[in-house]
C-alpha cells in the first residue's frame, strides 16, 4: 500500500524477481512511478478499505508493505492484512519513532524511517563520535564497538557480560570473525561488538573502558 518512492521501488523490485505484485494508492497519478514494464496490479482506493484490499488479493497475500506517507493509514491497513486477513508476513513505515515501538509490542514490524536515516548520516558526519556498526529498523537495539581497556585482557567474555551488562554480539581476532561464547578468553587486540540500547550504551562504554577491576 502505498506507491511513492519507496512503493514502487520496492513493488518494482519485487516484479523483477518474478514475484506477484498488487500496488494500493489513492491517487492513480502515482502509479507512473512503476514504469510501463511493471507486470504487476494496480488498484486505486484506500489502502484499509476492506473492499480495495480484497480487490487487490489480500486473501490470497504471503506479505504485505505498508509503506504510505501516513502513519495512521499505515498501522492500520497492517493491522488488517494481519488480524483480519491473517496475512503471515506485515511490515509497516512509520515516521514516529515513538510510535514505532509501540505497533512492534503489538507484533508488526515497522521501520521507522526518519531515526534511522538519521542515524546513518550521523555515522558518516561525524564518524570519529559514533562506533555504532549496526542499528535495527526501530532504532531500539544496535551494535556498537566497544574499545576495552587492556585490564581486560586474560578475562572471559562472561566475565565481560556480567561487568558491562551487556551480551556480546560477536569480536574480531586477527581480522576473522567469532561467535560470542562465554568461555572464550579475550586477547590483545580483540575488536568486541556489544548489544546496547541508546539507554545503556554510556554505560557499557564507561565500564569497558575502566582500569583495573572496577565494574567487573
Amino acid at each position: 500500500m502505498g506507491c511513492g518512492r519507496l512503493g514502487s521501488t520496492l513493488a518494482q523490485s519485487l516484479d523483477k524477481r518474478g514475484h506477484q505484485v498488487a500496488v494500493i494508492d489513492q491517487n492513480a497519478e502515482a502509479f507512473r512511478r512503476l514504469g510501463s514494464d511493471f507486470g504487476g496490479l494496480t488498484v486505486n482506493g484506500i489502502g484499509f478499505d476492506r473492499d480495495v484490499l480484497r480487490a487487490a488479493g489480500i486473501e490470497r497475500a504471503d506479505a504485505f508493505a505498508a509503506v504510505s506517507s501516513g502513519d495512521n493509514s499505515n498501522i492500520i491497513s497492517a493491522r488488517l492484512a494481519r488480524e483480519t486477513f491473517g496475512v503471515s508476513r506485515v511490515v509497516a513505515r512509520i515516521y514516529d519513532a515513538k510510535r514505532a515501538q509501540v505497533y512492534e509490542r503489538l507484533g508488526i514490524p515497522t521501520i521507522a524511517t526518519i531515526r534511522w536515516a538519521a542515524d546513518r548520516m550521523f555515522r558518516f558526519l561525524l564518524p570519529e563520535e559514533h562506533n555504532e556498526v549496526f542499528r535495527d529498523p526501530t532504532s531500539v537495539v544496535s551494535i556498537v564497538e566497544v574499545p576495552l581497556h587492556r585490564d581486560w585482557v586474560g578475562r572471559t567474555l562472561k566475565s565481560l557480560e556480567e561487568g558491562t551488562g551487556a551480551r556480546v554480539a560477536y569480536l574480531l581476532r586477527f581480522g576473522v570473525g567469532a561467535l560470542a561464547q562465554p568461555s572464550l578468553v579475550l586477547q590483545d587486540g580483540d575488536q568486541v561488538f556489544m548489544l546496547v540500547t541508546d539507554d545503556t550504551v554510556g554505560k557499557v562504554l564507561d565500564i569497558a573502558g575502566r582500569t583495573g577491576n572496577e565494574g567487573h
